[in-house]
């Protein structure tokens, strides 16, 4: 790997000058870079000698880490870490030295000898996940990267080239690879995209049309409010102790000791679960059994008891909802369907109908907040539960009450810390997509074998590309879609697929092209600590060399830029330091902190307002909803839309309605089990999968372990740490019974996210779960995942393969020095795409491309409504830390291209 002078210098003039504004000593790069001008190996050399501390922040955590001779030795969490875990500590330093590492530039065999055709026969895809792999140069393959894309937009256009890249979760930091690949491809004409996401798909849609916001990415009440007021805590599948023991920016554990403290005050905790979380363990929640799939019956059940005692409140209804009359008359069964008493909420929940009786006048008769999980939307029909537990709050009539009401993000993001108001590090702009063919992100496999498909999303009628190549940057798709023997079969349509890792998991396994990527640790960036609290911003300075010939993701972008001869546009002239330096300027903590000095100390702290620790969730709409109104079709909480209504879809009813699922436990055979698949304890999704000694703690015989209840291990002759095959009509899985008497008889939990590999028979021999989870989508409204809506069968395994999981053992790979006449690649082709694709951007599209569409959130402004907008944009303005004047000009900017 080499740099032009100006790129080195760009990427460690600001850490020198800023270690000697600190009286820091110099480690011998920076000692021999502030003397004289470095050749490439020189720099190299340099780095490979260092040794030294250096500060870093990752999603799970910030770090220091110790090098010797240009090797990480140990990982420390930083003192503003309040709770470090091995993720950090093992993880971080397993992963960046791990077998799996992807060298460099490397060609699928069957797909590069397609090539060296002339494109005439077949590229083999069936052998994807199985072939050889060719190393080349990165000339070579950066070249047969740009052909790909330049012979897919010429025979089928932009939209024949897909992004699969979404969310950002690959690092903490500024250069997202899908907000690079973004900005790359739209210089070039755009391309068709996934819209939504797999976290809170549902949940994201249905929310602003009854509460009039998104809900699942927003802040949630302060945690000293919950402190001093709340007397009930109900968990609804929500696990905060896991799922923010890791962060989409920088994960600093501040929340913990908000719980400890809500706890400490007396609160009481009741958790709706089918199995016991590491959060009800350390809260003492009182543990309420669930058949999965079926909280939107119960919500209802305590809906209609509570009507059925004038135990509601209907002062609240009157003046903060519309619709509630519609909803009582379904409830009471009134519209011609059963009456939702508890005696029928019991036959579907398992609930016996006198504990859901005592739990609606527990929580109608406390202090009481709702904390609802994304799990529970991932589902057939996800958009149910959401909207009845909303409308029972209406019926308690406690929201925007300090320490009261409903939130759906307490595990999320360290939700409950208070908020900084302040703005944190942005990255580059994604500039305008001209493009405006989408795909659900749960929808890439149907999108595959259906181009020009008719589909529904958020109310408007779409078709589905013609899809030809697929662009993967920083997301692991081949884990995280469902059905992943239906997506095997359905990328076989597809000629190309290109892919960004440092690891070969899953996706780059099944790509034809993989661009070898550094670590973080490996390049200069900057983060952020807390989703919502944005109070610190971290340096993630680059530790050591990068591995192998690994290049960064804005490297590798840089030189297809500079192939497709857009490098300019894309770079802006602009080294990555330099946009290290401009988004921390532009971040709040530059008003109070040089960046010298927080670059040489690695952090630096956005002050708190007193009043945040105040602050109450939807506190101002409580207090003047005339003032305050909400952003739905009333300005109030809608019990019953009639937006809705109006969309006329099938499966998505305009109030509340228990409609069943495709599959769960009320519709299985006899045996079946009801297969839930939570975020994992020791990874953020598949990451650190490849960590040996992160493993070693919670695997079985070294696969994914599969919690089993008593009874069940019992009835199938399953012991602990025997294996278990566990499978359906979709696929199979190899895994590892942990027996437990913290989950309910019929249901089987398996954490999501392990890497593939399969076996001789075909059974993924890691446990990934999503060789056995269904396709099917939420509805026609959110077409969401379902994840959770997942039957299956279990034996004790007895035919596995010998060795355990090979998931972590590379592929065959060969060196060869493969080269092409320059006219092969046909580079001139991009000369006519850039010249209609560089058109200038308005302030406000720069504002909202560069600084709202970079994480989960939507692209066009024409996929959603002027009230969609209104509810989506508060959160979202939040995150992105908009002054007014920036957030007006956005706001006119979306309302005036807003679907009409």
């Amino acid at each position: 790997m080499s740099f032009t002078r100006r790129q080195w210098l760009g990427a460690s003039a600001a850490s020198i000058l800023g270690a000697v504004t600190a009286g820091m000593k110099l480690s011998p790069l920076a000692q021999a870079m502030a003397a004289t001008e470095l050749s490439p190996a020189a720099q190299l050399a340099a780095l490979k000698a260092f040794s030294g501390t250096v500060a870093h922040a990752t999603h799970y955590g910030p770090l220091m880490a110790t090098v010797q001779k240009g090797r990480i030795v140990k990982i420390d969490a930083q003192a503003s870490d309040k709770m470090p875990t091995a993720m950090l500590t093992e993880g971080v330093l397993d992963r960046t030295y791990d077998k799996t590492r992807v060298a460099g530039a490397m060609v699928r065999k069957s797909y590069l000898e397609w090539e060296q055709s002339g494109r005439k026969g077949s590229n083999k895809p069936e052998l994807r996940g199985k072939d050889e792999w060719v190393q080349m140069s990165w000339d070579t393959a950066l070249g047969l990267t740009a052909k790909a894309i330049l012979d897919t937009i010429e025979k089928y256009g932009n939209e024949g080239c897909f992004s699969s890249s979404y969310g950002g979760w690959s690092h903490a930091g500024i250069f997202r690879p899908n907000v690079l690949q973004g900005r790359f491809f739209n210089l070039l004409g755009g391309s068709s995209m996934t819209t939504g996401d797999y976290s809170a798909g549902a949940g994201q849609i249905i929310m602003p049309m009854v509460i009039g916001d998104m809900e699942v990415y927003s802040a949630q009440t302060s945690w000293e409010q919950l402190r001093d007021n709340t007397e009930l805590v109900v968990f609804v599948g929500c696990d905060p102790d896991k799922n923010n023991r890791i962060e989409y920016t920088v994960c600093d554990h501040e929340m913990y000791a908000g719980w400890e403290a809500i706890k400490k005050a007396g609160c009481q905790f009741m958790s709706i679960n089918p199995q016991v979380t590491t959060t009800d363990e350390k809260m003492g929640s009182e543990w309420v059994r669930i058949i999965p799939n079926t909280d939107t019956a119960l919500f209802m059940a305590m809906s209609h008891h509570l009507l059925s005692q004038n135990k509601h409140n209907q002062a609240f209804i009157d003046k903060y909802t519309v619709g509630f009359d519609k909803y009582r008359a379904h409830l009471e069964g009134k519209d011609g369907t059963s009456p939702k008493t508890p005696e029928w909420a019991e036959k579907i929940t398992g609930i016996p109908a006198a504990k859901i009786r005592s739990m609606a006048e527990l929580m109608q008769s406390k202090r009481t907040q709702l904390c609802g999980s994304w799990a529970i939307q991932r589902a057939h029909h996800g958009e149910m539960p959401y909207w009845a537990i909303v409308n029972f709050a209406c019926i308690l009539g406690n929201i925007g009450l300090p320490g009261q009401g409903v939130g759906f993000s307490w595990h999320y993001g360290g939700g409950g810390t208070a908020q900084s108001g302040g703005t944190a590090p942005t990255g580059l702009s994604q500039g305008r997509n001209p493009v405006k063919k989408i795909c659900p992100a749960s929808r890439i496999s149907e999108m595959l074998l259906n181009p020009g498909k008719e589909f529904t999303y958020n109310g408007s009628t779409y078709t589905f590309p013609t899809v030809k190549l697929i662009y993967n940057a920083g997301n692991n798709a081949f884990s995280h879609q469902q059905d992943l023997n239906e997506l095997a079969r359905a990328i076989q349509n597809v000629d190309t697929i290109i892919c960004h890792e440092p690891w070969w998991n899953g996706s780059a396994r099944w790509a034809d092209i993989v661009l070898g990527a550094t670590t973080t640790v490996e390049r200069n960036d900057i983060s952020s600590a807390g989703t919502y609290s944005i109070d610190k911003v971290y340096a993630m300075k680059q530790i050591i060399a990068p591995q192998h010939d690994a290049l960064d993701d804005f490297e590798i972008f840089r030189r297809l830029a500079a192939l497709c001869g857009v490098e300019y546009a894309f770079t802006e002239g602009k080294t990555q330091m330099d946009y290290v330096k401009i988004a921390y300027e532009a971040s709040s903590a530059a008003k109070y902190t040089p960046f010298d000095k927080f670059w040489a100390e690695g952090m630096a702290r956005i002050p708190v307002p007193k009043e945040a620790h105040q602050w109450v969730r939807h506190g101002d709409f409580r207090a003047d909803p005339a003032k305050h109104p909400l952003h739905t079709a009333s300005g109030k909480i809608e019990m019953y839309s009639s937006t809705i209504e109006k969309l006329n879809i099938p499966d998505m009813p305009p109030m509340p309605h228990w409609q069943e699922p495709g599959e769960y436990l009320g519709n299985a055979r006899k045996g079946q089990v009801h297969v839930v698949s939570p975020h994992p304890y020791w990874r953020l999704h598949s990451q650190m999968n490849n960590s040996e000694r992160l493993r070693k703690r919670y695997t079985v015989q070294t696969r994914e372990p599969l919690t089993i209840s008593v009874e069940d291990a019992k009835s199938y002759g399953i012991k602990d740490g025997d294996l278990v095959e566990l499978y359906n009509e979709r696929g199979a899985v190899v895994v590892g019974a942990r027996v437990s008497d913290k989950i309910m008889p019929g249901v089987v939990s398996l954490y999501e996210g392990a890497w593939p590999q399969l076996d001789s028979k075909g059974r993924c021999n890691n446990g990934l779960v999503n060789f056995l989870t269904s396709s099917r989508r939420a509805s026609g409204l959110t077409q969401a995942t379902t994840a959770n809506t997942c039957i299956a069968s279990l034996r004790k395994c007895t035919d596995a393969d010998p060795g355990g999981t090979k998931a972590f053992d590379p592929p065959k790979i060969v060196k060869k020095d493969i080269k092409f006449e320059e006219s092969f690649f046909g580079i001139e082709r991009a000369a006519a795409l850039r010249e209609k694709a560089t058109a200038s951007l308005t302030r406000a599209e720069k504002i909202f491309y560069q600084r709202c569409t970079v994480c989960h959130g939507p692209r066009d402004p024409a996929q959603f409504t002027e009230k969609q907008w209104q509810g989506i944009t508060p959160s979202m303005f939040q995150r992105a830390g908009l002054t007014a004047d920036e957030q007006k000009i956005v706001l006119d900017f979306l309302l005036e291209n807003a679907k009409h």
